[in-house]
């Protein structure tokens, strides 16, 4: 018999909750982990449509990147998402900065067939994003299409230092990734000697510095850097725990639409 204790400690061995940020609330949020578990959902957030399907697929778990409750909480309203686990009797678990840690920048690169020779920088001893060397000098326009073919992006957003006479005709040989919302870590990996930053959330003073500098940030969406998340979890569960059938949510989606 599977518990959500098991599925927790599981969790921990290969991405160490000792590892997550201090400001960080991954690991059980709701539900207790004596709780019994026979199916499982995957997802990156916590919705309502997640909980919902839960509910109707039977499952007694919800394990996401993204911790249901971060910040805390004064009241429990049954329509957030807090009360409608807690009403329906659904345990959550994540492993958001813990995971980020140990495992996501490398699953990422894998994706993005790049290599990783060292971490992008550390903080409070614990490593940050990765450094690759690129078998082949590209463009940032070139970088940008192979970002967006092999994470299924509706939209890749970066700046282009040889749309300036001063940078004219350079080429990327190294790129940084940092996923989900890395852009402040674009001077690191210029430090480095990147030519590029792949990383979500980009805001606009990032991308006019950066351009300042000759350097490509490329913000592939916070949802498509992360949602990797789920098939590695959903496998790497599937394996440990045979009576526990694990499934990625159907309802897991970026919830931005695009006008293109």
């Amino acid at each position: 018999m599977t518990t959500v204790k098991d599925i927790f400690d599981h969790i921990n061995k290969i991405a160490p909750y000792n590892l997550q940020e201090s400001y960080d609330n991954s690991g059980l949020c709701v539900g207790s982990g004596k709780m019994r578990v026979t199916k499982a959902l995957v997802a990156l957030d916590v919705t309502k449509d997640i909980i919902d399907e839960a509910q109707q697929k039977g499952a007694q778990l919800i394990i996401t990147h993204h911790p249901v409750i971060f910040r805390a909480l004064k009241a429990i309203d049954p329509e957030t998402v807090v009360g409608m686990l807690l009403s329906c009797g659904i345990a959550s678990v994540s492993a958001h900065t813990n995971f980020d840690s140990s495992l996501m920048n490398d699953i990422l690169c894998r994706r993005l067939d790049l290599h990783p020779s060292e971490p992008l920088t550390e903080e409070h001893g614990v490593p940050m994003g990765c450094v690759c060397e690129l078998e082949n000098a590209v463009s940032a326009d070139d970088l940008a299409r192979h970002i967006k073919e092999k994470l299924g992006n509706t939209v890749v957003r970066y700046n282009d230092p040889d749309k300036t006479s001063r940078y004219k005709g350079g080429m990327i040989t190294k790129a940084a990734v940092c996923s989900g919302s890395g852009a402040g870590l674009w001077r690191d990996a210029l430090a480095k000697g990147c030519g590029a930053l792949i990383t979500g959330d980009v805001k606009h003073d990032v991308f006019i510095d950066a351009q300042n500098e000759g350097f490509c940030v490329i913000d592939a969406g916070h949802f498509h850097t992360e949602n990797i998340f789920c098939e590695y979890m959903r496998a790497e569960l599937s394996e440990q725990f045979k009576d526990v059938k694990f499934e990625t949510a159907e309802s897991n989606a970026d919830v931005v639409s695009y006008c293109v």
